[in-house]
């Protein structure tokens, strides 16, 4: 087990221990297993229909092997050498260069790239792309990350919802307490929720590389891909965001860059991969 994985399986925890300990100091035992209950109900439906949603939010439409034959033949040499079943694979009208992948499991998987990416990388370079996105399925990062989003979206409900959520006037915090926790928790659910989108993207470059035996295509389109998300917008929100090969919000400014990003710099995923760290 890497220790990216590793490290995954640590936030993870520390991401459910904190919607609990939350709705507990929020609303008392009440509070708790209302977190306890929201953390489940979301994880299910993140579990269920989180490859719906990206679709449906990316505008993606599928793609026929008559129209893509080149896209359908990289894809079923990689899920064959990676030993799972054919994703669907889909097409995004977005013109910033960009790639994607979705679903509960390697049998309900779905890959989208955009009308971008088909016209900025070469075939060699979306392939290092496309292994990306494969070893995402095969890791199961999509699960991974649709869980950590849902436990941070209860953990931003049951903040937000703490004054009617908690128990009695006996056992709720003081009011600066409470206030600190609604400011706080959200913040705290964000930040551990990105640690683990940047840790399985690492793992997913880490095993895209392997599946290829070479870190050089995918280097190649990363820089690629940074540099022309800089100044080609695109229309998805936050939530979705985690999921693409590189941030399509990076071209934005904010404050604090750094602590808030949900991927890692691009450069250091670039020097990883040409480095051979993915040999180790």
């Amino acid at each position: 087990m890497s220790k990216n994985t590793i490290k995954t399986y640590v936030l993870l925890a520390a991401l459910g221990g904190a919607l609990v300990l939350i709705g507990g100091g929020l609303g008392g035992s009440g509070g708790a297993a209302i977190g306890l209950f929201l953390g489940l109900a979301m994880c299910g439906g993140s579990y269920w229909f989180s490859d719906k949603l990206a679709i449906k939010a990316s505008g993606a439409v599928p793609a026929t092997e008559a129209e893509m034959p080149e896209y359908y033949a990289i894809v079923r040499e990689l899920a064959q050498k990676a030993d799972m079943p054919m994703p669907r694979l889909f097409i995004s009208p977005d013109m910033q260069p960009n790639a994607f992948a979705t679903g509960r499991n390697p049998e309900h998987a779905a890959v989208a790239v955009t009308q971008g990416i088909l016209q900025v990388l070469d075939w060699e370079e979306l392939k290092g792309v496309l292994a990306h996105e494969i070893s995402h399925v095969g890791n199961r990062d999509i699960l991974i990350g649709s869980v950590a989003a849902a436990i941070a979206t209860g953990i931003m409900f049951i903040s937000r919802f703490a004054m009617f959520f908690g128990g009695d006037d006996e056992d709720r915090p003081n009011p600066i307490m409470l206030l600190a926790m609604m400011i706080l928790a959200p913040m705290a659910g964000m930040l551990l929720q990105m640690a683990i989108t940047r840790s399985r993207e690492y793992e997913a470059d880490r095993t895209g590389a392997r599946l290829l035996g070479d870190g050089e295509p995918l280097a190649r389109a990363l820089a690629k891909i940074e540099t022309a998300a800089q100044r080609i917008p695109m229309d998805v929100s936050p939530q979705q965001a985690t999921l693409y090969i590189v941030n399509p919000l990076s071209g934005r400014k904010m404050q604090f860059g750094s602590l808030f990003r949900t991927h890692p710099p691009t450069e250091d995923r670039i020097a990883r991969l040409r480095n051979r760290d993915w040999a180790n």
